[in-house]
């Protein structure tokens, strides 16, 4: 089954001209399968979209798609809804999870599972303090507000999907439902995205397959945010998804 790997871009252009992009085109070439990378450029104000365009150029699998700025939920939404594979993986520019650990997540489609996220587990090798602090505060507040605790990492961002039921799951968002749509100003990494992406899919019966990856939280900084306002954002979205699930509006 083909794979298309999605990547948000905000103001990516040291990463590019680092040659990330080139050194997950290395392992996808040897990965055994069919694939595509789509650089969703989120509205950069540097080069990203420049330098992905002439990396597309002489690159046919590599696809520039541009969009507005409005945020990272955003981007994914634009980027998976264009991917053409079966497949479809979302991984971040920063490569803090390396492309290599998809090699981990795709067996379990095999098995049968809808959706595979890679985890980072709670102890979060090599993230600062207040980090660490913030996941057991996420992961305490989602099960207060949501109860929903049997997937410790909702966060990470590095997610597989059949391309045949994230695609409809789109529809069935109501707080990020319009996330396609949506302008921003400034890093925004919308924090209840992935949530509730998940809770609609729990709902809808959906298997999802927790599998844990390695991470280097050192090289995880591709959007400077607000811990304190991305937090508050965050419990805000998980009081709006429960607002919305008792009203069943998750079908």
């Amino acid at each position: 089954m083909a794979l298309s790997v999605v990547i948000p871009a905000y103001n990516e252009a040291h990463n590019i001209r680092d040659g990330v992009l080139s050194q997950i085109l290395e392992f996808l070439r040897n990965c055994g399968r069919s694939f595509e990378v789509l650089v969703v450029d989120d509205g950069s104000e540097d080069e990203t979209a420049a330098l992905t365009r002439d990396l597309a150029a002489a690159e046919p699998s590599v696809r520039l798609v541009e969009a507005e700025h409005g945020g990272k939920a955003h981007a994914l939404v634009l980027g998976m809804r264009a991917a053409r594979g079966g497949i479809v993986l979302f991984s971040d520019m920063d490569q803090a999870i390396p492309i290599a650990e998809v090699s981990k997540l795709l067996p379990w489609f095999d098995r049968g599972f809808d959706i595979v996220i890679g985890s980072r587990g709670l102890e979060r090798r090599h993230a600062s303090a207040i980090r660490r602090i913030v996941s057991f505060g996420q992961l305490a507040a989602r099960y207060v507000v949501l109860g929903f605790a049997d997937i410790v990492d909702t966060q990470c961002g590095f997610k597989a999907f059949r391309r045949e039921v994230v695609v409809p799951l789109f529809d069935r968002l109501i707080v990020y439902g319009r996330a396609g749509d949506t302008r921003a100003a400034g890093p925004n990494l919308s924090p209840g995205f992935d949530v509730e992406l998940l809770f609609a899919a729990k709902r809808r019966g959906l298997s999802i397959k927790e599998v844990p990856i390695v991470c280097d939280h050192r090289r995880g900084g591709g959007r400077p945010t607000s811990v304190v306002r991305d937090s508050v954002r965050g419990l805000a979205d998980l009081m709006a998804i429960r607002s919305a699930a008792r009203h069943g509006r998750y079908g």
